[in-house]
């Protein structure tokens, strides 16, 4: 079936910070690249693009491992974190359509520093939402309540202007019984089990079930994401499968491999 989805507007190379060689991918609807998130932005045309999702490191102060593959989550210091990431933000920020909006994957280690940062670069009346992701899976201790969730703060350019198309779920009560409501705050979406056919073996591979509900609520049909942290490609396939256009790069050679199979995929179903 042929894409609706909008071309992807990359500039000139020679404006990139370095030059970005971008790989097309999934007939034509994804365009990917191993590089830093910084190098993507500077190789992309201001106000191209609907949906930023970024899914950064979290400052957890170590490697993070699966089974394909690897990074490095340790910093120096949380300031140097903060710093690496609004660097990042501010240079992704320009990029966004009046009708755009951002959503930030964190958890509670600096999900209080990210909320302050992103008021600081786009303005406090750009805040639209709190999100909670409630995955139940995880460890527990005797010590706190068990951490079962992230944070997705959802932020947008104009605050009367921006897309959003109020996603359904399922009723639970059982009067509603069969029938849908529209999504609250909190996302209920459990993480990827272990023998799950989605998984990529890549490390902290987030659920197609939940970045579904995310792009179709948030970027306009035909419209181009961007997930300048892509790693195993999940938001690129939730894209492309909602019939928008998809970017992405990440800076690990092994993601940006998982993520073109995963692509490619796709344009042979």
């Amino acid at each position: 079936m042929r894409s609706t989805a909008s071309p992807v507007q990359i500039r000139d190379s020679g404006e990139a910070r370095p030059p970005v060689e971008w790989r097309t991918l999934a007939t034509s609807r994804a365009r990917l690249a191993r590089c830093d998130w910084l190098d993507a932005t500077g190789a992309l045309a201001p106000g191209s693009v609907d949906l930023v999702y970024a899914d950064p490191p979290y400052a957890t102060g170590s490697k993070q491992r699966a089974r394909n593959g690897a990074f490095d989550d340790r910093w120096t210091s949380l300031t140097a974190y903060l710093a690496w990431l609004r660097e990042r933000l501010g240079a992704t920020i320009p990029l966004l359509k009046p009708t755009a909006s951002l959503l930030l994957h964190v958890d509670w280690r600096v999900c209080h520093h990210a909320r302050l940062l992103l008021d600081d670069l786009l303005g406090p009346d750009r805040f639209v939402n709190h999100l909670v992701w409630s995955y139940g899976l995880g460890g527990s201790t005797k010590r706190r309540f068990a951490r079962k969730h992230d944070d997705i703060l959802l932020y947008c350019v104009e605050p009367e202007g921006y897309y959003f198309d109020p996603p359904l779920v399922p009723a639970t009560s059982r009067r509603l019984a069969g029938t849908f409501k529209k999504a609250t705050d909190v996302l209920d979406i459990p993480a990827i089990n272990n023998m799950a056919r989605e998984r990529t073996g890549w490390p902290t591979q987030k659920p197609l079930a939940l970045l579904d509900v995310l792009v179709r609520a948030c970027a306009p049909p035909s419209g181009i994401v961007l997930d300048p942290c892509c790693g195993s490609g999940t938001t690129l396939a939730a894209a492309i499968n909602a019939g928008r256009g998809a970017i992405g790069c990440d800076v690990a050679a092994k993601a940006f491999e998982i993520a073109s199979r995963r692509l490619e995929d796709i344009a042979a179903r």
